[in-house]
């Protein structure tokens, strides 16, 4: 039987590595499982299903599913908290950008720091799995048993004393520790504060605690792939992709550093708040130059255009309808359709919704334009 790995070596191995927090935890199931089963149940989970699946389940039961023989979880934190003009993020004529997607994408910073730190347990024969935001982990729960922080009612990982603008990773390892870290003590929690519920725009948190993402802007604008709910899309505001409202009123965030991380430098303007007449005019070439390597790219031109649609029709600026009413002739219906009501919320039914209605043949725009013309309630948040 080889001698436990020294917890000591592997922490400030990743300290040289850049990460901000690190702990190492026994490959034990999530003291919240039973909850995360009851949020799938509840269909909190949205369209997300692969959350649901079989094999997924038996994973999160069970770490030996995802590691054979998985004895450890290393944790790993890494800040990404930068600096942009409050004018531009707060300008309803802009695109706003979640700020952790301002820099490089993390997936793959992540990726490539955490396998350099696994190539010392797989020196000394040790088996070991890197996972950076997918697979069956529940990461914010093994992170806070490492001691990086504390769930919030938000239902994100905080530290007391970094908020919680920062990136989680782990190592399933079949390495044992000479020791193991613990939740921090004692516990901090978010006390009697519902400032994040409060101020959520689309009410995405029926308790604290519990996040439906059927509501959540960040699901809409990054992991929806169709039609946003029409009732919800006068409350999204100016966000193009991801939210970060419940973390801008979070107190715990007033002692959230600055990076000094160089994949997460403080962006230009392009990457935080870009115009939305430059958003919506974006060709495919130019969304790949503008956002090449940062985790942007991975909804795709056409669900960043829809988004845009959305923040043009909240923006009150009616200099945009005419790059709006052009988009009502693009070849994807989730394009023509979204700028429609972009086009409808800020100037009204007009002579395009006409021309649009009798030439349209797509179900789902057919059901827009039918949503707008009659005016219904959900058609205007």
């Amino acid at each position: 039987m080889s001698q436990p790995f020294s917890r000591a070596e592997v922490l400030d191995a990743a300290r040289r590595l850049g990460f901000s927090g690190a702990g190492v935890v026994p490959a034990q199931p999530s003291p919240y499982l039973d909850a995360y089963f009851a949020w799938v149940q509840a269909g909190y989970h949205a369209g997300l299903y692969y959350m649901d699946r079989p094999d997924r389940t038996a994973r999160r039961r069970d770490l030996g599913e995802v590691l054979a023989g998985a004895r450890s979880v290393v944790s790993v934190a890494l800040d990404y908290g930068a600096l942009a003009p409050e004018a531009w993020l707060h300008d309803p004529r802009r695109g706003r950008i979640a700020a952790y997607a301002w820099g490089m994408d993390y997936h793959v910073v992540l990726r490539d720091r955490l396998k350099r730190l696994a190539a010392d347990l797989k020196r000394m024969r040790h088996k070991a799995m890197v996972y950076v935001d997918f697979g069956a982990l529940l990461e914010r729960s093994h992170g806070e048993n490492a001691g990086l922080g504390f769930v919030g009612k938000n239902t994100l990982l905080i530290h007391p004393r970094r908020g919680s603008t920062f990136f989680l990773g782990e190592i399933v390892t079949t390495a044992e520790f000479d020791s193991y870290d613990a939740p921090l003590a004692p516990a901090p929690s978010c006390g009697r504060c519902t400032r994040c519920l409060a101020a959520c725009p689309t009410d995405a948190f029926p308790r604290p605690f519990v996040l439906d993402s059927n509501r959540c802007i960040s699901y809409h604008t990054i992991e929806n792939a169709g039609w946003t709910p029409r009732r919800l899309r006068a409350r999204f505001g100016n966000w193009v992709f991801g939210c970060d409202v419940c973390q801008d009123v979070c107190p715990w965030n007033r002692f959230a550093p600055v990076s000094d991380d160089a994949a997460f430098p403080s962006p230009p303007e392009h990457r935080a708040a870009p115009p939305l007449r430059d958003l919506l005019s974006l060709t495919e070439a130019g969304y790949r130059a503008r956002y090449d390597g940062g985790v942007v790219l991975q909804i795709g031109r056409e669900r960043w255009v829809r988004n845009a649609c959305i923040a043009a029709g909240n923006s009150g600026d009616v200099g945009l309808v005419g790059a709006l009413e052009g988009l009502m002739m693009h070849p994807a219906p989730l394009i023509r359709g979204h700028a429609a009501w972009a086009v409808w919320r800020l100037a009204g039914w007009g002579r395009g919704h006409d021309q649009l209605l009798r030439r349209e043949r797509d179900d789902g725009v057919l059901a827009e334009l039918a949503a707008l013309r009659e005016g219904w309630d959900d058609a205007s948040g």
